[in-house]
């Protein structure tokens, strides 16, 4: 059901690559709320992937942008603006990616220029864009600007690697940049710490299956779905959460809070 919660509002969505895709969900849902959009994802993600099948559905521009790169960046907020006519309401930065994982490297056998590289994908690439922001004046006061990520920096997980340092990188520049952003401009910084979900890359994790049901039977209601997480970031886009700032919200159905569901044990 549409409240248009985003009306008049506009945003830049990082990340969506199929309809699997928590960033696909969260524009759909902006989208019905009555926010303006523009799609993005690097250059080789849009070759295999159906962004442009959504930019399509969503009458939203797909431009492309590598978030490591600083050039690829300062155009696709020079675009965005442009194709908005006006500043920019929120940004969701919803990347990740560890060569480690992919080619199934143990975290006690890393090779260390993937480790590099992962660093600089899923985490350093929001400080990238959140300095963008900040330094060319795209974002209008009290905006809101929300990353994805994983309570894997905070507890262990073996085998979500090196990517578990990264996230608590990812959740560390919020906190740093959301001060800075919020004495400029008001803009409002947090991470959203989702349930494990099935994503094409989610999905590629080792045992996925295992864990997703484990962690399903852990939180008492349940794994949040890429769904609801599509709804929990409208209400960090919207001016219902004007206040919220610096924050990892845990949005998992509790089980951030458990320490042991009886039903795992059968019991």
């Amino acid at each position: 059901m549409a409240n248009n919660l985003l009306q008049g509002k506009t945003g830049v969505i990082f990340g969506a690559l199929d309809n699997q895709s928590i960033a696909w969900k969260v524009a759909e849902r902006c989208h019905e709320e009555g926010a303006k959009l523009v799609l993005t994802n690097a250059p080789v993600a849009l070759r295999f992937g159906k962004i442009n099948e959504l930019g399509e559905k969503l009458n939203a521009p797909v431009i492309p942008a590598d978030a490591t790169s600083g050039e690829d960046l300062e155009n696709l907020f020079q675009q965005s603006t442009e194709h908005f006519g006006d500043k920019i309401d929120f940004v969701l930065h919803s990347i990740g990616m560890s060569l480690n994982v992919r080619k199934k490297r143990s975290y006690t056998n890393i090779k260390y220029d993937w480790m590099h590289k992962t660093f600089d994908i899923s985490a350093m690439s929001f400080h990238r864009v959140m300095q963008e922001l900040f330094q060319k004046e795209h974002m209008k006061e009290w905006g809101s600007i929300a990353a994805l990520t994983y309570i894997a920096a905070q507890r262990t997980f073996p085998d979500y690697n090196e990517m578990a340092e990264s996230k608590a990188l990812l959740e560390s520049f919020a906190r740093s940049f959301g001060y800075h952003f919020g004495v400029k401009n008001k803009v409002r910084v947090n991470t959203v710490s989702q349930s494990p979900t099935w994503t094409t890359a989610g999905s590629g994790v080792k045992g996925f299956q295992e864990f997703f049901d484990y962690a399903d039977k852990m939180s008492p209601l349940g794994n949040a779905s890429a769904e609801a997480c599509a709804d929990y970031c409208v209400f960090l886009f919207s001016d219902l959460s004007k206040m919220v700032t610096m924050q990892n919200l845990y949005h998992d159905g509790g089980f951030s809070n458990m320490g042991l569901n009886p039903s795992v044990l059968g019991l």
